[in-house]
């Protein structure tokens, strides 16, 4: 059963379903670019599924079959990036919605049917990992526009498939497609389309089945992990989080379950 959330932009769609939140962008005419209003409907969105324990974890999709997402969306340019204040606005609004999915507290997976362009990429960048169908294609078309790229979005690249690939990607400017994707790292799975939705659904389920606790530590955890200063590591939320895990009634029953031979049932408490 959907339970659908209730969000300002009809470009973007969001529900959950068992313990899965579902977050699709939903402007396919345009290739799932997205405005400003839609980054706002997306922070509502994962406000709304990390303060629901029913959630677990997050699936973030483009509707329409053609793109995952394509970037900002070229005609709201005037309205949303038209003044240097338009601008600086749009990129703060941005780089608040691009830190929440990097840092949320559970798992994201990013599952990409089609063209993951500039924006999109670095969109896909933020989430745990991505799972592609075999007709997708990668870009980062900045070079051939003359866009500047922040710091936090090359970061995030070169996080993801390393400095020297990050480089050619952004140098040249030319496409990749899935298989290549795989290689690199930028992508953990390759399916074909008509297996990608199932297949996504499949690994979120089996996140679910683990204990919370002991996920969201570990996610935690590999984000301090990926901090490059180490002064900034909160290495005592660390040791707190992995405590809370022993501390926990999931813990009692992952043993209690391992002994009885059978599947446990997690709680999150």
């Amino acid at each position: 059963m959907k339970n659908e959330l209730a969000l300002p932009s009809d470009k973007m769609i969001a529900h959950v379903e068992g313990a899965t939140g579902h977050l699709i962008f939903n402007n396919p005419e345009r290739y799932n670019a997205v405005s400003l209003e839609m980054w706002e409907a997306v922070e509502l969105a994962l406000t709304t599924f990390s303060e629901n324990e029913q959630v677990r974890v997050v699936i973030l999709s483009g509707a329409g079959g053609k793109a995952f997402v394509s970037g900002a969306d070229i005609s709201k340019f005037e309205k949303e990036r038209g003044t240097e204040d338009a601008v600086q606005h749009y990129n703060a609004r941005l780089k608040v919605v691009y830190n929440i999915i990097e840092n949320f507290p559970k798992p994201t997976i990013a599952m990409i049917n089609g063209h993951c362009i500039g924006g999109g990429l670095n969109l896909a960048a933020c989430t745990d990992f991505r799972i592609a169908s075999d007709k997708s294609r990668f870009a980062m078309p900045a070079a051939k526009l003359a866009l500047g790229y922040p710091f936090d979005a090359i970061r995030r690249l070169v996080n993801a498939v390393g400095a020297g690939a990050a480089k050619k990607l952004m140098f040249t400017a030319k496409s990749i497609d899935a298989q290549t994707a795989l290689q690199l790292g930028l992508v953990q799975e390759v399916v074909n389309e008509d297996a990608l939705a199932d297949r996504t659904t499949e690994l979120a389920g089996n996140i679910a089945d683990n204990a919370p606790l002991t996920v969201q530590a570990m996610k935690f955890i590999a984000t301090q992990v990926m901090q490059p200063d180490p002064s900034l590591r909160d290495l005592a939320r660390c040791d707190e989080m992995v405590a809370a895990c022993f501390a926990s009634d999931d813990y009692v029953e992952g043993r209690k379950a391992f002994m009885e031979k059978r599947k446990p049932q997690f709680n999150g408490k």
